[in-house]
């Protein structure tokens, strides 16, 4: 079976989960926005181009051309954007990478995944909704968890990063990338082995 749609099609979609607005800018939630941001900077192009209710950009990673993509639907619809891109393109669920955060990891730790459940991620269940499988790769970046049991979590993933926290992400925004890249080129297996940690 050959995805090929034209020859300027992409082959892999890239999505970087956040909030669309300066609002949310920087915050634990909008990790995922800040890799895409980061791979983009490494291909010296932007993310800025409105289609399939996101900002993106073709690059090409690893020799693959990639639609990288920031839904700007708001978390809990990023599916939307995902469905229509994947769709678009006839991209299958397994070359559709997800970049989210996570509060149960620790700070700026990774951990990179073929598929499973959404982990209570909103973004991640509507994207599950969208295409019809919880089977698609994603890389998953540590924010940590709400300092305290009756701090409300919504008010902990959409705090900014500050101090010590801000340095930790800053270097794990990098290593989500590469590992993005890694996984692009090698698979899942050797980027989970690689980055996993």
């Amino acid at each position: 079976m050959l995805f090929k749609k034209n020859a300027g099609g992409a082959t892999w979609l890239v999505v970087g989960l956040g909030n669309p607005g300066d609002k949310y800018e920087n915050t634990r939630h909008n990790v995922g926005f800040m890799v895409a941001d980061e791979l983009a900077e490494r291909q010296k192009v932007p993310v800025q181009r409105l289609k399939f209710k996101a900002l993106t950009n073709l690059v090409t990673i690893s020799g693959e051309k990639v639609l990288l993509m920031k839904p700007v639907t708001y978390m809990n619809l990023s599916g939307e954007a995902v469905g229509q891109a994947a769709d678009f393109y006839k991209i299958p669920p397994d070359h559709v990478l997800v970049i989210s955060d996570d509060t149960a990891l620790a700070p700026g730790r990774l951990r990179i995944r073929k598929g499973g459940s959404a982990g209570g991620h909103n973004g991640l269940k509507n994207i599950i909704q969208h295409l019809g499988t919880d089977q698609f790769p994603r890389v998953r970046v540590g924010v940590g968890e709400k300092p305290h049991p009756d701090y409300d979590l919504a008010d902990w993933v959409l705090g900014k990063f500050v101090g010590e926290d801000k340095k930790t992400m800053d270097q794990a925004v990098k290593r989500a990338a590469d590992a993005v890249e890694c996984l692009i080129q090698n698979g899942p297996d050797k980027a989970m082995n690689r980055f996993n940690g």
